[in-house]
């Protein structure tokens, strides 16, 4: 039987459909026909597995049911209809396609992908990944594709690095000989014409332009707190590859603790008016004892010469679970003398945080994941007013900001310690907080 389908792929997608590989991801400009391409190869993929039994299994991915049925399914139903016509059927209902020898192509949404879970899959396609979670592959999508070593294709636009499509992109890079990775911005894909791009450029921020329509990863988010001056520090090259510490200076850090959410850590220098940040950490669920090895173990493997550890306010409150001791006592308990910085107005913080940004250098390696996190950090957006609000909004991006917030006030200020025993801000201590009792491990502090 010789059926004919009304797709002629564009050109800019010939090599897509004919690459071999077993996983694929494509970045994509907006309206550059990605979806259309996904549908098509999981009709071609279906109608060319001739297995009898189990009968071939396929599935579309969006990141929300809505959006597959409203972008997806009027696709898969055009492109299949000359095939329906010698059988099967389609369930609208459960957004499925049955072809005519029992192959099946189906479209879900992440938001309710346990459906998936448990069901064996001869290939996949995840669209809009920047916004589908990862757990949603590594727990769900990835165990599906087991049973018939079947094909993942993950497509989007970009939305920063820590995301799924940004992680799988970095893969790919990583792996060429399992990973097709396709790349189409509109300046070099000739999809969309000059004078409608140009159109699209003065209607939006050139953050929003770069990142729509470039897929640039790093363009700054709109509604960003950070992003101009991220950007700004991409730009004037203080994003290294490598920042090596200053072996003679200090080196301090700041840090957001968290009790039902993630701690960040930051490690920094201060070296004549430049501020030098040298590392991130960030976690969830562990112990104070377990951040303090964290500190300590890096602290040996780079030589560093420790000099203050800065912890926001409520951390020199007494906690009924530690027995009445602070974050700061059990922190001093364990070798590892902290103070409080006072607190201060949300507005105060960001503003210190800007002009901290002007003048900072990062190891862009070591800090990927925080730098991530002051880039993808916004303001709440108001719905109802269709404008942003002056506070930002909590999110996992949160605390890295929240920690490099704290940073940013104390950088410059004098050096000065805490008595874990009676709990002080910076700003109220005197020299002779300085002098404290030992820990309580016999250990000497850092």
């Amino acid at each position: 039987m010789h059926v004919k389908i009304p797709y002629k792929p564009r050109a800019q997608f010939k090599d897509y459909h004919a690459d071999t590989r077993r996983f694929a991801a494509s970045v994509c400009h907006r309206r550059a026909g990605k979806t259309v391409a996904r549908i098509n190869k999981l009709i071609r993929k279906a109608v060319e597995n001739g297995r009898e039994w189990p009968p071939p299994r396929y599935g579309y991915l969006a990141p929300f049911f809505v959006q597959a049925k409203d972008i997806a399914w009027p696709y898969l139903k055009y492109y299949t209809r000359p095939l329906l016509e010698h059988g099967g059927k389609v369930d609208e209902s459960e957004l499925s396609v049955t072809l005519p020898a029992g192959q099946i192509i189906r479209l879900y949404g992440a938001e309710n992908a346990e459906r998936m879970r448990g069901v064996y899959f001869d290939g996949i396609a995840a669209d809009e990944a920047q916004r589908i979670s990862r757990p949603t592959l590594t727990q769900i999508i990835l165990p599906c594709l087991a049973d018939y070593q079947g094909w993942l294709d993950i497509s989007g636009t970009p939305r920063g690095w820590q995301n799924l499509l940004g992680e799988i992109v970095r893969l790919a890079q990583k792996n060429p000989h399992e990973w097709l990775l396709q790349v189409l911005r509109a300046s070099e894909s000739g999809i969309i014409s000059a004078d409608e791009l140009e159109r699209q450029r003065a209607l939006m921020s050139p953050n929003e332009y770069a990142q729509e329509y470039e897929c640039d990863f790093d363009a700054a988010i709109t509604g960003a707190v950070y992003g101009q001056q991220i950007a700004q520090a991409m730009a004037e090259n203080r994003i290294l590859a490598r920042l090596e510490h200053i072996p003679d200076e200090r080196v301090h850090t700041a840090w957001d603790v968290g009790y039902k959410d993630s701690t960040s850590i930051w490690w920094w220098q201060r070296l004549r008016g430049e501020l030098r940040i040298l590392d991130y950490f960030e976690s969830f669920g562990l112990e104070i004892k377990d951040y303090c090895e964290v500190i300590k173990k890096r602290g040996e493997e780079n030589k560093y010469i420790y000099g203050k550890h800065y912890v926001p306010h409520d951390a020199g409150h007494k906690l009924l679970a530690a027995g009445g001791r602070s974050i700061v006592q059990q922190a001093d308990a364990l070798g590892v003398r902290m103070f409080a910085v006072k607190a201060t107005s949300q507005q105060n913080q960001i503003e210190a945080a800007r002009v901290s940004l002007r003048s900072s250098y990062f190891d862009g390696t070591r800090c990927e994941i925080g730098l991530e996190c002051l880039r993808q950090y916004q303001f709440e957006f108001d719905q109802r007013l269709q404008t942003y609000r002056s506070t930002p909004r909590h999110d996992k991006f949160s605390h890295g900001a929240d920690a490099f917030e704290i940073l940013a006030r104390v950088w410059r200020e004098p050096e000065e310690i805490t008595e874990p025993g009676k709990i002080k801000t910076l700003q109220d201590m005197t020299f002779d907080d300085w002098l404290g009792s030992e820990p309580a491990t016999g250990e000497a502090r850092i």
